[in-house]
């Protein structure tokens, strides 16, 4: 049986390119960048020709990358570093209902810590209305955090606005860039952003290497100890290999990311239109908004989400639910029912994501396995359908 992979938002394999870059560091420059030595010296040529990558990436400058471990510690040290280190003797954080959990569990932990938090809805396109973050301000607050692009949705953020606002109030300004770096264009310069998160595993890179964008002379403190390696910012002997890795992957975005994110588009939209056309019930979440190319939230009237990803699953095709299994216990993504969906229907969706191993042939596989699955379930649990 043939298998096809739609769930890039998860992760993505790593690339011929990106692995042809990384091996020689796992054999030959192996050093520590921190030696100098000639295996130490070797190894930091390269871990500054990646930063110099991801810098031309996002149009950034080199000395304002922090190569990280992934996204969840970028966005723990843009919120940790900032709120921690802030001088005020009350402290306000702004962020909204639809964030990832790295957002929302260093929130959490900030108001264990006697932060405020504000958690702002966003509409039923799954956009968050800027007004709604400028009402929210406080004279205490240190830091506004809005994901550019949403992991479930696709959906897209008004993120230079959100900057100004936050400018104007004299707060930081960070989002959470994971989910849109490789897919739509990143400036940091024309976001206006103070600190952007993105991570390399979401681009054909390996897991554990992830990266912060610091503007210069954003007041960020450290949130780990131990050595002044990445400026003082995130002490432990880099991943060299892994930077190399990510720097790879951006420079083969630079050359091909644009072409990329229109065939995307293209396999997409042929996709959601076969699907509505051919499953009644189907619809789809956040489609009227700006989103990311590759990304379709649909939900399914009548079905239970983990039984269709099992149904499609045993056909061939990897999806995402659009629930959180946690426990055994199947939960509503917060995402879906932050848009106004009920928990059934939030449980009866659906994540595609494609990527670049996705052809026009494997959408229309896709396609036909979801028509029959969907017809199967249907028949099978026709209670299900009574509640959705």
């Amino acid at each position: 049986m043939n298998r096809y992979y739609f769930d890039h938002n998860a992760t993505t394999p790593v690339s011929p390119e990106v692995f042809e870059a990384m091996a020689p560091l796992l054999r030959e420059d192996f050093g520590n960048a921190s030696s100098i030595h000639y295996y130490g010296q070797r190894a930091k040529q390269h871990l500054e020709t990646a930063r110099r990558q991801m810098a031309e990436l996002i149009h950034a400058q080199a000395q304002e990358i922090v190569f990280l471990s992934g996204g969840t510690e970028a966005d723990n040290l843009a919120l940790f570093g900032v709120v921690r280190n802030s001088p005020r003797p009350a402290r306000h954080v702004i962020t909204t209902a639809i964030e990832h959990p790295a957002v929302l569990g260093a929130c959490a932990q900030l108001e264990r810590e006697g932060v405020e938090v504000t958690r702002v809805p966003v509409g039923p396109e799954g956009i968050v209305d800027p007004g709604d973050i400028r009402r929210a301000l406080r004279p205490s607050t240190v830091l506004i955090s809005v994901m550019h692009a949403n992991n479930e949705l696709g959906t897209v953020q008004p993120i230079a606005e959100i900057a100004g606002i936050a400018h104007e109030a004299g707060a930081v300004s960070h989002s959470d860039g994971v989910q849109a770096l490789g897919k739509i264009p990143v400036d940091v310069e024309a976001l206006g952003v103070d600190l952007y998160s993105i991570t390399g595993h979401k681009v054909y890179a390996p897991k554990g290497e992830g990266a912060l964008f610091v503007r210069k002379g954003t007041a960020i403190g450290s949130i780990q100890f131990g050595g002044h390696h990445e400026r003082d910012r995130r002490p432990g002997t880099e991943n060299v290999p892994g930077a190399v890795a990510f720097g790879a992957a951006a420079a083969w975005l630079i050359e091909n990311g644009q072409a990329e994110a229109a065939r995307l588009q293209g396999l997409r939209d042929r996709m959601e239109a076969a699907i509505l056309g051919r499953v009644p019930g189907a619809s789809v979440n956040g489609g009227g908004a700006p989103r990311t190319p590759n990304t379709s939230s649909i939900c399914f009237d009548g079905i239970r989400g983990e039984a269709l990803v099992i149904a499609l699953d045993l056909r061939g095709f990897a999806v995402s639910s659009g629930a959180a299994c946690s426990s055994g216990a199947v939960e509503p993504s917060h995402v879906l029912t932050a848009i106004g969906l009920s928990a059934d229907r939030a449980r009866g969706t659906i994540r595609f994501s494609l990527g670049r191993l996705n052809t026009a042939e494997q959408v229309d596989a896709l396609v036909e396995a979801l028509v029959e699955a969907v017809g199967q379930l249907r028949r099978i649990a026709p209670a299900e359908r009574a509640h959705a």
